[in-house]
Order: C-alpha cells, then sequence, then structure tokens
C-alpha cells in the first residue's frame, strides 16, 4: 500500500509542487520520522509510515486495533483495552489570523500548517483525539493536533469504501501509534506516539514527493 501510495504522489503531485517553488514554506521538520532517536519507536513507525520506506524492509506488520466506525467527521478504533476516536470540524478562516502573501496562505495564527493544499485555506481541522485504554483516560494536549488540517477517514477504492489509517500495536504492546495519511495534495502523514497510558510525542512528515 505504501508503495503503491508514493507513486501516486509521484504521478500527481508534480504540478501542486511548481506553483508552490516561489513562496517560502514555514513547515518545521523537527517532528519528521528522520529526528526519531528512540529505536523501539524508529522501527515501529518504519513497519507502517511512507516517509520511513527505506528503512522498513524486514520489518513486520505491528497488529492493529479495528476500526470501530467512521463518518464525515469522525473516526474511531476499538478492541477489548483501546479505544481512540477521532473528530473534525469546520476551518472557519474569519476565526483565525491569516497569514498571506499574493493571496498565498504561509502562515494559520502565526503557525506553519500541516495538510490541505499548500498556499490555501484547509477545509477542516482536528477538533479532538480522544484515547482510552483501559478505564483510563489519555490526556492528548492540543499541541499534537492544533496545526494538522484536512484528515482523510477514508476513501473509494473500486466501489469499496477504505481507509489509510490505523491503530498499531508494538510487539510489547507498552506502545501504541494513531497514524493518519492524507495523499492529496502533496501527503501528509502524522502518528501520535502513546506508551503506557501517556501521549509521548507526535511524528509528522511531509512533502514526500520533494527529493
Amino acid at each position: 500500500m505504501r508503495i503503491a501510495a508514493c507513486l501516486f504522489l509521484i504521478l500527481s503531485g508534480f504540478s501542486c509542487l511548481a506553483q508552490d517553488l516561489d513562496f517560502p514554506d514555514f513547515r518545521s521538520k523537527k517532528d519528521n520520522f528522520s529526528k526519531i532517536r528512540e529505536q523501539d519507536i524508529r522501527n515501529d513507525v518504519a513497519s507502517f509510515a511512507l516517509a520511513a520506506l527505506d528503512e522498513s524492509i524486514g520489518k513486520a506488520q505491528l497488529q492493529t486495533v479495528p476500526v470501530k466506525d467512521f463518518g464525515p467527521d469522525f473516526m474511531s478504533f476499538q478492541d477489548d483495552n483501546i479505544q481512540v476516536i477521532i473528530r473534525t470540524g469546520i476551518f472557519n478562516p474569519k476565526k483565525h489570523k491569516l497569514m498571506l502573501q499574493e493571496a498565498h496562505l504561509l502562515r494559520i495564527d502565526g503557525k506553519p500548517y500541516y495538510g490541505g493544499v499548500i498556499g490555501q485555506s484547509p477545509h477542516t481541522t482536528i477538533e479532538s483525539v480522544t484515547v482510552l485504554v483501559g478505564k483510563d483516560t489519555v490526556p492528548i494536549p492540543a499541541t499534537a493536533w492544533f496545526d494538522l488540517y484536512d484528515p482523510k477517514f477514508s476513501f473509494n477504492e473500486g466501489g469499496a469504501t477504505r481507509t489509510r489509517n490505523a491503530v498499531y500495536l508494538s510487539n510489547d504492546k507498552h506502545t501504541f501509534y494513531i497514524y493518519m495519511l492524507n495523499i492529496d495534495n502533496g501527503g501528509v502523514e502524522y502518528t501520535w506516539v502513546i506508551r503506557d497510558k501517556q501521549y509521548l510525542r507526535r511524528i509528522v512528515d511531509f512533502g514526500f514527493l520533494k527529493q
């Protein structure tokens, strides 16, 4: 699936990149996969993330938490121990401070943004990420998702509805990864890492066409 998605990006993204070359890109790489130092997390993420294709050889597929339900503005995963619910809302430009250069959007509320069409206002926001492990709620700070826009919950393939998102379980079951992928407009993927009922970090990669 990851190789097919990369091919799709190569074939469809050049025009999108070309029109943005004359504008600054403020997106930070501090949360990229390449910056991960914890080897166990790096190995796990390499088994599913597009940004980690170079390190994916020999990595076995991790066990997943089943998708429970999804709709236009939510998606949920659930097994006997873990429940994850992601909800979205409508992006209202009037409620945000937009930094523009010749009508090209550079920042939202003073921050770079990830997802959607670079240079244009996004359509949807992430409103909340709810995580329960057993009976305990794992707080996910707004800083984990406030600058991530236009998540995709599903797509149609051959008349069937599918998703590129998943919740992956580490082999030792101490860590799990909430993963979302949007291959539109250059591609962006983000992963939230939960370990022992605590939010640990996020991983954000983008611009898979750029060399």
